[in-house]
């Protein structure tokens, strides 16, 4: 497994490439879709002034946060899952940024997968930038290019989905015979079990891989930036229940300051991968050079 190395700044100020690492024999890969760039002061409304100027180094040149969008791929003896499923070809502005995508089956095929490999999405919570090319058509009109894959889904998450306008109920209607629900403690994979982490969204699911004695946990949106390592009393704008969300944060944080355990953060700016270790005053999101 790789060490730990310093991050400089200019890893936080951009979008994540193709990244990849091994958890034991399961081999594990970021494949980006696209990327973000949100008004951090109203992503993380509960940051002052005085702490941005700390953490000015999560900020790009025209103050904005910047997110990569993508899944995680996981090998395993012939068998590939995907973690989520990027945003899609499309670009949306939520009142905060802007967040655009359309490169994932091409990333995919650099790695040397078609889409038609992998046998199932396993899906973190039901917010688009995370369910994009499940639904998506692919341009030129043919259907989701995982349309033979199945969706998996925790049965909260399932049961108090809010797909209620129109686009809303067009995804419905593309997810719903694909949908196979999920409870917290499941084997959904070779080694990748469910862990409910809600609040983000009311089933909000991370995902734990775990092979030779290495444990990777896959963050989804419990967190959104390696800043709320050091404050997981920082929640988004977007939170479905920004106080419920704080539990399972902490949970996480401290889960993944076992030294046996790497953390993968989607949203991370290009550092998706890394570890949590004390520093100074508290914990701290170590990167992880694949």
């Amino acid at each position: 497994m790789s060490s730990s190395v310093p991050s400089p700044d200019d890893r936080l100020r951009r979008p994540p490439g193709i990244r990849s690492l091994l958890i034991g024999d399961i081999r594990v890969t970021h494949i980006p879709d696209g990327e973000g760039r949100l008004d951090g002061r109203g992503w993380l409304p509960d940051v002052s002034e005085e702490e941005w100027s700390a953490h000015s180094d999560h900020l790009d040149d025209a103050g904005s946060l910047v997110m990569g969008v993508g899944g995680l791929l996981v090998e395993h003896a012939g068998r590939v899952l995907l973690i989520d499923a990027g945003i899609g070809p499309v670009s949306i502005s939520p009142p905060v940024g802007t967040v655009w995508g359309g490169a994932l089956p091409d990333n995919l095929a650099e790695v040397g997968y078609r889409p038609q490999d992998v046998e199932a999405v396993a899906i973190t919570h039901l917010h688009h930038d995370h369910i994009g090319w499940t639904w998506h058509p692919v341009p030129g009109g043919e259907p989701s290019p995982f349309a033979g894959a199945g969706y998996l889904v925790s049965a909260p998450e399932w049961d108090q989905r809010s797909l209620t306008d129109e686009q809303g109920r067009k995804v419905e209607a593309a997810l719903a015979p694909r949908v196979r629900t999920v409870a917290d403690g499941e084997e959904v994979f070779p080694g990748v079990t469910v862990l409910l982490t809600p609040g983000h969204t009311p089933g909000h699911t991370s995902y734990v891989i775990a092979s030779g004695g290495q444990r990777l946990i896959v963050l989804g949106d419990a967190l959104h930036s390696p800043i709320q390592v050091a404050h997981p009393e920082w929640g988004t704008a977007v939170d479905h229940d920004r106080e419920q969300s704080m539990a399972p944060r902490r949970r996480l944080i401290a889960e993944l300051a076992r030294p046996d355990t790497i953390g993968y953060g989607g949203h991370f700016a290009d550092v998706v991968f890394g570890r949590v270790e004390q520093d100074g005053d508290g914990p701290a999101w170590h990167p992880i050079a694949p």
